[in-house]
């Protein structure tokens, strides 16, 4: 799902700070004749008509130097980097894929990653400030749990896990194309859209859930397995949704990145692209297991 710390209103003000940041070094106090922290450090600036202080050659060899180096990017002043977000979502998956080898083995570990990865993902999602310790610790309970049920499946099955895998991974690169191409893109009419459908899809898991809790069906999907299409539709649409969490999340980090948004968001990212992938992945495994057991 869309990861909701990017509404948050701390990352919303910070992601903006870097519209209104504080002037950089050299120019502090280099207004009005203020004492300030820059060229004129230390001394009255220069009024208009008198003489500029003069420095000497190793003063402005140096000054030199500084005008003719690199400039600075978004790692050298803290911000947010493509990049950055890319390599922490990189590794938030190379722990989900470790974690989900254990599973793999071990498929009773199954139900204990699921609980943890719920609470974590709670814990993360409205947390004020990413925590990089509990994303890891979140993608790791998530990697037993899709380890667990993907063996679980596999058994049942043969071949559905790596079916899944590459459906999913195609459906995000799709889904990035459309974003990178802007054939695309959020708008307020189309959230308000994804609102209502998520709200729909919410009520009809919890309802299927309770009737299967109380077994009033005993299908292994619920509503879903007992009536197939109506499973396969509402797997379709889950997976229209998980494709466009992943466009609201690509967003966010688009303005983040163009914001100036602290570099610590980057794993605010990360997060929000891992928590959409696994539900993007068991989504896609539910509808192969609903085809295959109807074949």
């Amino acid at each position: 799902m869309a990861n909701p710390v990017f509404n948050t209103k701390n990352f919303q003000e910070q992601m903006h700070s870097g519209q209104g940041r504080q002037a950089p070094g050299w120019y502090q106090g280099g207004q009005s004749g203020q004492q300030g922290q820059g060229w004129y450090a230390g001394q009255q600036a220069p009024q208009y008509g008198q003489r500029a202080p003069q420095y000497s050659p190793e003063e402005l060899q140096r000054l030199e130097q500084s005008y003719s180096g690199p400039a600075a990017g978004p790692a050298d002043t803290g911000r947010m980097s493509y990049n950055d977000v890319i390599a922490k979502t990189v590794m938030t998956l190379v722990v989900v894929l470790a974690g989900a080898v254990v599973g793999w083995m071990m498929p009773a570990l199954m139900l204990p990653g699921a609980i943890v990865g719920l609470v974590l993902g709670l814990v993360n999602s409205f947390k004020r400030e990413p925590s990089p310790v509990l994303i890891l610790l979140y993608a790791a309970a998530e990697g037993l749990f899709l380890g667990g049920i993907s063996q679980v499946f596999e058994q049942m099955w043969p071949g559905i896990a790596s079916q899944a895998v590459l459906a999913t991974f195609c459906v995000f690169a799709v889904t990035l194309a459309l974003y990178s191409s802007g054939k695309w893109r959020v708008t307020a009419k189309s959230v308000k859209i994804f609102m209502i459908a998520m709200i729909g899809y919410a009520v009809f898991s919890l309802v299927n859930l309770f009737l299967m809790l109380f077994g009033v069906t005993d299908a292994m999907f619920g509503l879903r397995g007992e009536y197939p299409l109506l499973g396969i539709g509402i797997g379709l649409l889950a997976v229209f949704l998980a494709a466009f969490s992943l466009v609201m999340d690509f967003t966010s980090i688009t303005q983040g990145v163009q914001s100036g948004a602290p570099q610590k968001y980057s794993w605010t990212a990360a997060f929000g692209l891992t928590v959409t992938l696994v539900w993007l992945y068991v989504e896609i495994l539910r509808i192969l297991a609903i085809l295959r057991g109807n074949d």
